[in-house]
């Protein structure tokens, strides 16, 4: 196995096509830099947060469908083509609403120089060791992208090995999928470009560092598996994509290929190893075994299930297609492979284990289920996160417990806990990043939570874990702060847990500020995680943070996603409802001061909830939010969403999406409506910004009249994608305007 990190877990398809990737900080589309500075005219049209708004009038046009026998009016259709002139116009008359407000806040220096200061921390990454050396990532604070180094051993000098912040002058190209050869003499990396999915894929040699002359491009929503030869790596490609490739366009992502690439040859010269012509939205995943014989291809159409292929390849010439033999031929469970004895390959899945298991089945003897043997059974509370191996036979499974992490170590050939190995015992938190291979003695950890910035355990086997690194924030004092974790009931009675964060002199009198923060979906789980920001929160405007974990994640297995997903989708809302009223009946804040914020499908949620219930909120920050849920499946990789919410173009699910999609259920004239701020980026291929235009144009339409004083506005960022990658720079502008919308809006005060 690769190292672990946290984004790629769950054979995780699903997290490269629709994750989460959000420390509450993301944005979007296409504008120009004027953008963060203001006109004159402009800030004396908004000189108080007071005032009254006038928004721009924005074109309706007659555009219309009937699907399934429902009129459907569209009249902000034209706003689906980024490239327009008619849409930068757009965009630029919102910014020039939004910007001046924002920057009318007056304590918004103080916010960017409270930022500045609480990243300013030295941030570290799981070392691995690939060939020879150790590597990490160190990010010293405010550096955009974080730098890989190298070093020969654990208390070597280490040495830059790639630094990603010489390769744009604004920080905007990162670091994507990366992989070492066998050898650990090549190393094989992937370049994003202003937040896009694509990636253009490059290779080093190692004892140079110097790039070969090559680079590949077209690739997207893939992982790089190197051949034991060390002579060339499988990888996912669109070779027949004749749209625009650099995140801005929003044409279907269709009929990605699997092709072999060779080193120092031209990608025109690679090897088209396997494609499925009849399916355009199927995408794949190549894996080579442990023993480098065998090569797996895991292939999906949507965010849930996979189809599973392998073929023999020790000793083959690839020259051409290789004939794939199928495993698993119907799309009815998750299946990632783990590691294998000759023919024996282990295999992590949830068929018939709604909280995953761990497998062992010979390829030679017949891949039935009846030939299965369990290695790990499922346990009946306790969901098996992920697994891998190390140390040649010790099976490390990572489960989730009321969404905090347990690890535990366990023999490989039966599952048995070994008891002469000492325990992994964990604070209350979540392992977000994990290194270690089979043929190596030791691993490494990253532990953290909401007052933990980050512990890297080092443990070689022979001894017991040792703390490696510590992450430590500059006047931050974990003592100061608590943490508990509270379950209540949901309205179907469904016990449900969330996280309550504040600082201890705090006293609950009702009147608190609180940011409620929520996902629910894609079978995600969002774990205690540290951020630096929320600082500000709990002690410059007194505030509290709170999570909720509810349905349509991952925190309790398929089940607890399943009551969440398709016709079971009002429970994630229904859930997100009861969440606030937790909190305001038990006295932390009120729907005046309640601040709700999700992003991508949690941008879904908060936009969903605040019209369903707009008078239990205050705010609404919606980071990159899927918001028009009958035409979500047309745009790049929209299809594969319908395993959650169902394909529109089917009459049982455009019904139920057609009664919560936000663009569709904006409330008429109610005179009570939460601020709201939209936030998306121009290359943004994800959740593309189409969505938030036409929400945001529809929502000011609606409620302009009734709600004069309340902000209703978009953000709208350049060279920003959907949130992973995103540099430091832009990151701390984000979060400095989201402040101070939020201080304006609701009218806060600020504690330096």
């Amino acid at each position: 196995m690769q190292s672990i990190t946290k984004s790629l877990t769950i054979s995780r398809f699903c997290q490269r096509v629709f994750s989460n990737s959000f420390a509450m900080t993301t944005t979007a589309a296409a504008v120009t830099n004027k953008m963060m500075s203001t006109s004159s005219s402009a800030t004396d049209a908004i000189t108080t947060a007071s005032q009254s708004f006038q928004y721009p009038s924005v074109r309706r046009d007659n555009t219309s469908d009937v699907i399934h026998g429902h009129k459907i009016n569209d009249p902000y259709r034209w706003l689906e083509d980024a490239d327009s002139t008619d849409t930068k116009q757009f965009v630029d008359k919102q910014n020039e609403i939004t910007m001046p407000y924002i920057e009318s806040c007056v304590h918004r220096q103080q916010i960017d120089k409270r930022l500045n200061q609480l990243w300013h921390y030295c941030r570290y990454g799981c070392p691995f060791k690939r060939g020879d050396n150790y590597y990490y990532y160190m990010n010293t604070g405010l550096q955009n992208q974080s730098i890989l180094y190298v070093m020969s051993s654990l208390d070597g000098e280490p040495q830059v090995f790639l630094d990603p912040n010489q390769l744009s002058p604004d920080g905007t190209t990162s670091l994507g999928e990366t992989s070492f050869s066998e050898d650990g003499k090549w190393f094989a990396y992937g370049l994003s470009d202003s937040g896009s999915d694509w990636v253009r894929i490059r290779v080093k040699n190692v004892s140079t560092g110097e790039d070969v002359a090559e680079e590949l491009t077209k690739i997207k929503f893939t992982n790089i598996a190197w051949t034991h030869d060390n002579n060339g790596f499988f990888y996912g490609y669109y070779p027949d994509h004749t749209d625009k490739s650099d995140g801005t366009e929003t044409t279907a992502n269709q009929y990605q290929k699997l092709f072999y690439h060779r080193l120092n040859t031209k990608q025109t010269d690679d090897i088209l190893i396997a494609e499925f012509p009849d399916e355009p939205n199927w995408r794949m995943t190549p894996v080579v075994s442990d023993c480098g014989k065998y090569l797996h291809v895991f292939v999906r159409e949507s965010c849930q299930n996979c189809l599973w292929f392998y073929a023999y390849i020790d000793g083959l010439a690839i020259n051409g297609p290789i004939k794939l033999t199928p495993i698993i031929e119907e799309y009815s469970a998750e299946y990632e492979y783990i590691t294998n004895d000759d023919s024996v390959c282990y295999v992590r899945t949830n068929k018939l284990a709604n909280n995953y298991r761990v497998i062992k089945f010979d390829l030679n003897g017949g891949t039935q289920m009846d030939s299965w043997t369990d290695v790990i059974a499922e346990h009946p509370d306790n969901v098996l996160d992920w697994c891998t191996v190390a140390n040649n036979d010790v099976l490390i499974a990572c489960y989730i417990k009321d969404v905090v992490n347990v690890i535990e170590l366990r023999r490989l050939s039966d599952g048995q806990l070994l008891t002469d190995k000492p325990s992994l015992d964990l604070p209350m938190g979540a392992i977000t990043g994990f290194s270690g291979k089979r043929k190596q003695s030791e691993i490494f950890y990253y532990l953290t939570s909401f007052l933990i910035p980050g512990v890297i355990y080092h443990y070689d086997f022979k001894s017991k874990p040792k703390i490696f690194k510590q992450i430590e924030v500059k006047d931050f004092n974990s003592s100061d702060y608590e943490t508990k974790q509270v379950f209540y009931d949901s309205m179907d009675g469904t016990k449900v847990p969330m996280f309550i964060v504040h600082h201890k002199d705090l006293k609950p009198s009702g009147d608190n500020v609180c940011l409620l923060y929520g996902y629910g979906g894609f079978n995600i789980s969002i774990q205690p995680s540290f951020n630096a920001h929320r600082l500000l929160l709990m002690n410059q405007l007194n505030g509290i943070f709170a999570l909720a974990n509810i349905r349509g994640g991952g925190e309790y297995g398929e089940k607890w996603h399943d009551s969440g997903k398709l016709l079971n989708k009002q429970n994630v809302f229904d859930d997100f409802h009861a969440a606030a009223n937790y909190l305001i009946d038990n006295h932390y804040t009120n729907p005046r001061k309640l601040i709700i914020q999700g992003g991508s499908n949690g941008g879904l949620l908060v936009a969903a909830v605040a019209n369903q219930r707009p008078d239990l909120y205050g705010c609404v920050v919606c980071h990159v939010g899927v918001l028009d849920m009958l035409r979500f499946h047309k745009f790049t990789i929209g299809k594969a969403w319908c395993s959650d919410y169902g394909n529109p173009d089917e009459e049982i699910h455009f019904n139920n999406v057609l009664k919560y999609s936000p663009l569709h259920n904006i409330p008429d004239s109610v005179d009570t409506y939460p601020a709201t701020l939209i936030l998306t980026g121009d290359h943004d291929d994800r959740v593309v910004p189409l969505h938030s235009f036409k929400f945001i144009a529809q929502l000011q339409h609606q409620l302009a009249q009734t709600n004069t004083r309340t902000p209703l506005m978009i953000r709208v960022d350049t060279k920003s994608g959907h949130g992973a990658g995103k540099p430091t720079t832009k990151m701390i502008q984000e979060l400095t305007d989201i402040y101070s919308f939020i201080i304006n809006a609701l009218k806060l005060d600020y504690y330096p």
